[in-house]
Order: structure tokens, then sequence, then C-alpha cells
């Protein structure tokens, strides 16, 4: 009889329900190593071991979903930009529209785990020509492949720093989207096509982020580095 009550014991459902908790943790486990396994065979920058972390990463961030939409697709534009706003110090909302357009590659709304992954090895870690592409796609808003006068306006009105003066602050604005068209555009078509932004940051770094700040610096990322990878594989 007391063998059977503690066989009873054991099938109990709190039992079972740990059981069940255990097994799916390290099914869990497998699953992440698994998918690490994959994409850092597929995305620059990263190794298996930093993948595992960005996966459990993303999915902390994505926390516990109350709608299957948002669960089934990943982060939301306005939860992406609390990340940039919380994470990389960013304030600019044209800006982290952009950058969210520029993560977001299948265009359905919503920044995927793969998404997040190969966005942050640019963002993160990104090559002098991944970052020239990035920049261009964050500071090309409606997508048309030119960064146009009318585009370029807003954003560097967003990026100046206001400062009481006599002179018409829309004037001094006009004057500095003429000179950066001057500077930028190489072919004189009153546009910015891809190959004149690259021409002019190749020859002058500075410009990568002519249009506002739209990458982090290097205190941002290396308290990235700490919180998400240090921290984790120290866990």
């Amino acid at each position: 009889m007391v063998t059977e009550c503690k066989h009873r014991s054991c099938d109990s459902p709190v039992s079972q329900l740990l059981k069940k908790t255990s097994e799916m943790s390290a099914m869990n486990r497998k699953l992440i190593q698994s998918l690490a396994e994959t994409l850092s065979k597929e995305v620059e920058h990263f190794n298996k071991t930093e993948v595992e972390c960005l996966i459990r990463e993303f999915n902390v961030l994505l926390g516990e979903p109350t709608l299957p939409v948002r669960a089934a697709h990943g982060l939301d534009r306005g939860a992406f930009r609390t990340i940039l706003h919380n994470m990389f110090g960013m304030t600019d909302d044209m800006i982290m529209d952009g950058v969210f357009r520029t993560f977001d590659k299948d265009k359905d709304g919503f920044i995927s785990m793969r998404e997040w992954i190969e966005g942050l090895s640019v963002f993160l870690r990104g090559t002098l020509d991944e970052k020239i592409k990035y920049c261009f796609d964050v500071y090309d808003l409606n997508g048309d492949r030119y960064i146009s006068r009318e585009e370029i306006i807003p954003m560097l009105k967003n990026s100046l720093i206001r400062q009481p003066t006599e002179e018409d602050p829309d004037e001094g604005l006009k004057d500095l989207v003429e000179i950066t068209l001057k500077k930028m555009d190489q072919d004189h078509d009153g546009r910015i096509s891809f190959e004149d932004f690259e021409k002019t940051v190749r020859e002058e770094n500075l410009l990568l982020e002519a249009f506002g700040t739209c990458l982090p610096d290097m205190t941002s990322i290396e308290a990235f580095n700490q919180n998400v990878f240090q921290k984790q594989l120290e866990q």
C-alpha cells in the first residue's frame, strides 16, 4: 500500500505539471539552440551563442502576448520605437519610423525574430557598406530609392537645434537644404540617389548620418552588449 501511495503521489496533478513544465523548458532550450544554429549561418556579425541571446531577448521584449496577431508576427511599430528610445536613446519620431521600416524587410508592419537579428547585425556591427545602405533606406521616407528635397526638409528641421535668432528659421533651413543638395547631389538632378549618397559618404564618412542620428553610439552599443550578451551568459 505504501508503494502504491508513493506511486500515486508521483502522478499527482502538481507533479505532472512540474514534469510537463520541465519538459517544455528543455524543449524550448533545444528549439532556441536549433534556431540559433540556423540563423548564425545566415546572418553576419553574430556567432551562435550571441544569436541565442538575441532570440531570448526578443522573447522577453515581446512579453506575454495579449493578441494572437501580435504573437504570431512580432514587435509592432510602437513596441519597437519604445525599444529604440529606451535602449539606444533615439527621440526623433521620423527617424525611428525609418529605422522600423528598414528592419521590417517584408513590410508586414511587424519586426519578426529573423528581422530583429538581421537588423541588429547591421545596426550594431555593420560594415561601412552595410551602414551606407541602411542609412539611405532610413532617409528614403517614401521608398522611391531617392532622397528628395521634400524629404530632406523635415529631417533636417527635426535635427536642428533651435536657438533664438533674428534670422527667419525657415530661411536658414532652406539654405542648409540647398548646401546639402549641392554637396551630395553628384549628378545634379535635384535629388539624392543611392549612388550619390554612397559616393559622398565614402569621400566624407561624417556625412553617413547627415539627416539625423539613426545608428547607436558606442555607449549604447556597450550597454546593449553588457545587458543582452554578458548578463545572459553569466546566468
